[in-house]
C-alpha cells in the first residue's frame, strides 16, 4: 500500500514545519536564505512546497540543526557541493534506518 503522504503534490507551510518540528517562521526564513527552496504560491499567496522542496529542507535541516553549520556554511555547501552533500545525507539516513531496525530486532530477542 502506498503511503498517503507520498501521493501529495504540494505541502502547506504548516505541514512542512510539522515534519521538522520547527515554527513556520523558520521555514519562511530558510526559504529566503536558500535559493534551492522555491515554493509555488496559490492565488491567496499561500506557499505550496513540492517534494523537491521538502527534500531540500531535509538537507538544510541536516546541515544546520544536526551538523551545527552556520547558515553561510550551509549555503556554501549546497552551492558548491550539493551532489556530495545529498549523497552523504542519503547514506546517513539509510544507516539510521538500519540502526533502528537492528535495535528493533535486539528488543525482540529474549
Amino acid at each position: 500500500m502506498v503511503a498517503e503522504e507520498s501521493l501529495k503534490l504540494y505541502y502547506s507551510i504548516g505541514e512542512v514545519a510539522d515534519m521538522f518540528g520547527v515554527n513556520t517562521s523558520l521555514i519562511r526564513f530558510w526559504e529566503k536564505e536558500f535559493d534551492v527552496i522555491k515554493p509555488h504560491k496559490n492565488k491567496k499567496g499561500n506557499r505550496q512546497f513540492t517534494k523537491a522542496d521538502v527534500d531540500n529542507f531535509h538537507l538544510i535541516y541536516h546541515l544546520v540543526k544536526e551538523k551545527g553549520m552556520t547558515l553561510k556554511g550551509a549555503q556554501q555547501q549546497l552551492k558548491n557541493r550539493k551532489d556530495e552533500t545529498e549523497l552523504h545525507f542519503e547514506v546517513i539516513k539509510r544507516l539510521k534506518g538500519i540502526k533502528e531496525e537492528l535495535l528493533s530486532i535486539k528488543s525482540q530477542l529474549p
